[in-house]
C-alpha cells in the first residue's frame, strides 16, 4: 500500500472518528457533560440493527433508519429521566452516572449476545471500492466520511437556523439567563442528547458494517472519540471533524511504516496537542 493510499485511508478513518465524536462534542458544548457511555450506546445501536436485520424482513438501510429514530427517542428519555437529575450535583455526578451506565450496558449486552464478535452484513457493499491506481476508496469509508460531514453541517444549521437550536446555544452560554427569556433547559438538553445519540448510533452501525464488534468495544470507541474532541477543541463541532481527521491520518500514516505503532501514534498526537495547545485546534466559541 502506497503512502498516498495510506493518507486516503486515514481521511476515511478520520471521518468515522469524527462521526463518533460529534455527539460527544455536542453534549459537552451544550451541557458540559462528558458521556462515558457514549461508545457503548453506539454498540447498542449496532446490536439493535443486527436484531432488526436478523429477525425481521427489514433491509439493512431500513434497519439503520429505524435504529437512528429509536436512538433519538432513547436519548431524549435518557436525559430527562437520568442525566438531568445529576446535572445539579456537578460534573463528577454525571461522570459517575454515565460510567455506571457504561458498565450496565456492557454487561447486559454480554448476557444477551455473549462475548462473541458480530458484524452487520451489507453484502457486496462491504467490499466495494473505487480503485484509482494504487488508491482504493471503499464505499463504506466514503459513507462514514459523508455522514460525519452531513451530521456536523446539519447540527450547525440546526443550532443557527431554528428556535430550539438558538435556545440550545443560549442555554450553553448561560442557563439561568436562557430560562429567563423562555428557554426550557430540560427540553433543550434532552434535544441535544437526542441528536448526540442519533449520531453515535450512525457511527456504531457504520463501524459494525466495516468491522466486527462485541459488547466491550465501546470503551475503545469512546477513547478515539474523546481524543478527536480534545484535539479539535472541546465543544467545537468543526474542530471535532479536524480532530478526527488528524487522528485517522496519524494512525494510518504511521501504520504504513509500522502497523504495530498505528494506535500509539494517535495517542501521541493527543498528548502532543494537550501539551502544546490544550484548547485544541479550534477553541470553541460556543456551540
Amino acid at each position: 500500500m502506497g503512502l498516498l493510499n495510506a493518507v486516503v485511508q486515514g481521511v476515511l478513518l478520520g471521518g468515522l472518528y469524527a462521526l463518533y465524536a460529534a455527539g460527544l462534542s455536542l453534549m459537552f458544548g451544550v451541557m458540559r457533560i462528558v458521556n462515558l457511555a457514549h461508545g457503548d450506546l453506539g454498540v447498542v445501536a449496532a446490536y439493535v440493527a443486527l436484531v432488526l436485520v436478523t429477525h425481521t424482513f427489514l433491509p439493512v438501510w431500513a434497519a439503520v433508519v429505524v435504529t437512528v429514530l429509536l436512538s433519538a427517542v432513547a436519548g431524549y428519555l435518557l436525559q430527562r429521566l437520568l442525566l438531568q437529575r445529576s446535572l445539579s450535583s456537578g460534573p463528577l455526578a454525571t461522570l459517575l452516572v454515565t460510567f455506571g451506565l457504561s458498565v450496565i450496558l456492557q454487561n447486559v449486552l454480554q448476557e444477551l449476545f455473549s462475548a462473541d464478535t458480530r458484524s452487520l452484513d451489507t453484502g457486496t457493499f462491504a467490499t466495494a471500492a473505487i480503485h484509482l491506481g494504487e488508491i482504493s476508496v471503499s464505499y463504506l469509508g466514503l459513507l462514514g466520511l459523508g455522514l460525519a460531514l452531513a451530521t456536523i453541517v446539519g447540527v450547525q444549521l440546526y443550532l443557527s437556523r431554528t428556535a430550539t437550536g438558538r435556545m440550545m446555544r443560549a442555554a450553553s452560554d448561560d442557563p439561568e439567563v436562557a430560562t429567563l427569556v423562555g428557554a426550557d433547559a430540560r427540553h433543550v438538553y434532552a434535544v441535544a442528547t437526542s441528536i448526540a445519540l442519533a449520531s453515535v448510533a450512525l457511527a456504531g452501525m457504520v463501524f459494525a458494517m466495516r468491522s466486527s464488534f462485541s459488547p466491550t468495544i465501546g470503551s475503545m470507541s469512546l477513547i478515539f472519540a474523546f481524543e478527536a474532541v480534545v484535539i479539535g477543541g472541546l465543544g467545537s463541532l468543526w474542530g471535532t471533524l479536524l480532530g478526527g481527521l488528524g487522528l485517522g491520518l496519524a494512525q494510518s500514516i504511521v501504520g504504513y511504516y509500522d502497523p504495530a505503532d498505528s494506535i500509539l501514534a494517535g495517542h501521541l498526537l493527543f498528548l502532543a496537542v494537550l501539551a502544546l495547545r490544550p484548547q485544541g485546534i479550534l477553541a470553541a466559541r460556543g456551540t
